[in-house]
């Protein structure tokens, strides 16, 4: 028997239709579990549903289809509830077969068919100017679980990371590093305070003193500052006195580009190697993986962003302004347009972005879902806006959104600001709670969802911390399979007849709704609801162990009740998996 109750209950029910409304058996029948137990193991509202085209009241309805509804072993009861749903209550032979099924299926259990959709997700993205934080871990662990839980419900997954090696910001760390490194040989400018501040900063430019000794140093501190206007009272935090600080550290990177001429790509490079190269090790570590790291300056070498830039303004959505050239975002949703190509003939980073997703659908992804911060919320319409400019299904198109996750340390909250250097790097909480608890509690909320990072209940060892709660659960089922001393394939063809008791019933059809759980959280793009389903796992499991001995002296009993715990650990650790989490043997 099917550890899927739903398709031979959707089977009785289309033929109880056939008697009943002929011209309807055609209908989609839905069939969901009701939240509370009582109402059964599973209810259909199908009675309501056809009510008003058959011009019957959804009660009598219901009836009717129940007494058409073929006799079946799988159902002890069925009866009408409510306005008119129909609410089963499966055999108790129907609820225990998923013991068999899950323990079949060993690691594949609760995967998905596949369904031939090649989906893309593009997660972290982070520019490559600084250390990890924990705001981007958030982003890493959503991504990783989520293109996870996709590819485990039957899609196609390739999991990408755009690396934003272009533009502005890529070259204040590089001047950063060199204004670093210029110190080291006593060649003193005032460090721009909206440059990178980090000590990372400082070890990098010791790293290229090391690798360059002093091929980059010969340069005068007039000469780095020639032209360049001067630096507003630090105490000053208005609107011009910004725009000053920018046009001065802008003024530096010129001066570094002119004087370093063609040694300034080697500090460049340098700076930019040094912290992907940091940022690849970090994720790796964290076990986030990623199928490609596509480079931003790839689209300007190819002629990419040029080819996007042009395939709009062909289609008339770009007008020239001021010398700068102009994307007709306001046509398709956006608060105002957007400049892609600025009078000097930079083109923009929304222009690369264009590109960017022009090369995604050229690629040939039938999905593709980006996650980005919260704060770029209203970055959403003038993206999809321009996929439909240039004549492409935006719908194809998904943005998640991730909130920063706040970590409060001693009851205070830590700031997290790349520029300033006043950050918890996501390496220092990752040693500090360990990768487990920050891949559980980084997806314990919707993406979308404030997050507070509570850091002392992720390093305690009690229930009250939900990952070690559920690993304890994986914990606790081994050791009784472990006591025992069988070889868990014995326990495939058990007769699991004997589970009997409300708590193993009950576990029995938990256990059956893990694929529906899988397929939930890929359509809804919400791994915590594998988080939410294994915490009730482990918490129906925990009650079940602490109520009943599973090494009774009955061999019927005994065996049953082991293979329900090797069921339940095996889901656990298929569950725990999606998360990127181990499932500890032992505690």
């Amino acid at each position: 028997m099917s550890a899927d109750p739903k398709i031979p209950l959707t089977s009785l029910l289309r033929d109880a239709l056939k008697s009943v409304a002929p011209d309807h058996a055609d209908v989609a029948i839905l069939l969901e579990r009701p939240r509370q137990a009582g109402h059964g193991d599973f209810a259909t509202n199908l009675a309501m549903q056809l009510a008003k085209a058959l011009k019957r009241n959804p009660r009598e309805l219901a009836a009717l289809l129940l007494a058409e509804l073929p006799a079946s072993p799988l159902v002890e009861k069925a009866e009408v509830a409510g306005a008119g749903f129909i609410n089963f209550t499966l055999a108790a032979g129907a609820k225990t077969a998923v013991v068999g099924e899950a323990l079949a299926l060993g690691k594949d259990w609760g995967r998905g068919a596949a369904k031939g959709v090649k989906a893309q997700v593009e997660f972290v993205s982070a520019n490559p100017t600084g250390p990890l934080h924990v705001g981007h871990g958030r982003g890493a662990a959503y991504g990783a679980s989520l293109a996870e839980v996709l590819a485990f419900a039957g899609y196609d997954v390739s999991r990408e990371y755009y690396v934003n090696d272009a533009g502005r910001q890529m070259d204040i760390l590089a001047l950063s590093t060199w204004l670093r490194y210029l110190a080291l040989f006593g060649v003193e400018v005032e460090f721009p305070p909206n440059a990178y501040q980090g000590d990372y900063v400082v070890e990098m430019a010791r790293d290229l003193r090391v690798a360059h000794g002093e091929r980059f140093s010969h340069y005068r501190a007039a000469d780095v500052l020639a032209d360049t206007p001067g630096l507003p009272p630090a105490e000053r935090d208005d609107k011009d006195a910004k725009a000053q600080r920018e046009a001065h550290l802008d003024a530096l990177i010129a001066n570094a580009k002119r004087l370093l001429g063609e040694d300034y790509p080697f500090v460049h490079g340098f700076a930019l190697n040094e912290q992907l190269g940091d940022c690849r090790e970090d994720l790796q570590e964290f076990g986030v993986r990623f199928d490609k790291w596509f480079s931003e300056r790839s689209l300007f070498d190819t002629g990419m962003v040029e080819r996007a830039v042009a395939k709009l303004a062909a289609a008339g959505h770009v007008y020239e302004q001021n010398g700068a050239k102009w994307f007709r975002s306001s046509a398709f949703g956006d608060e105002k347009d957007r400049v892609v190509q600025r009078e000097n003939g930079i083109y923009t980073y929304f222009a690369s972005d264009i590109a960017y997703h022009l090369n995604k659908y050229e690629r040939g992804f039938d999905r593709m879902i980006d996650i980005w911060g919260a704060d770029h919320h209203g970055y959403v319409p003038r993206v999809k806006g321009a996929i439909a400019a240039l004549g492409l299904p935006p719908e194809k198109l998904d943005v998640a959104l991730v909130q920063f996750a706040v970590l409060y340390r001693d009851g205070q909250k830590t700031s997290m600001s790349t520029r300033a250097g006043e950050f918890v790097t996501l390496r220092q909480l990752r040693n500090e709670v360990g990768n487990d608890a920050c891949r559980f509690f980084y997806v314990l909320r919707k993406s979308d969802q404030h997050l507070d990072f509570d850091l002392d209940l992720a390093k305690s060892q009690s229930n009250d911390n939900p990952v070690y709660y559920v690993q304890y659960a994986h914990a606790r089922a081994s050791s009784a399979l472990r006591k025992w001393g069988g070889v868990e394939a014995d326990l495939t063809g058990v007769d699991t007849g004997v589970l009997q008791s409300e708590r193993e019933l009950g576990l029995c059809a938990r256990l059956s709704a893990f694929p529906e759980v899988v397929q939930g959280a890929a359509a809804d793009y919400a791994p915590h609801q594998i988080a939410f389903y294994l915490r009730e796992l482990a918490a129906d499991f925990h009650s079940w162990y602490n109520a009943e001995r599973m090494l009774v002296e009955e061999e019927a009993v005994k065996l049953a009740r082991l293979a329900l715990a090797a069921a339940i650990r095996n889901t656990l650790a298929n569950g725990l998996a999606l998360l990127g989490v181990s499932a500890p043997a032992a505690m």
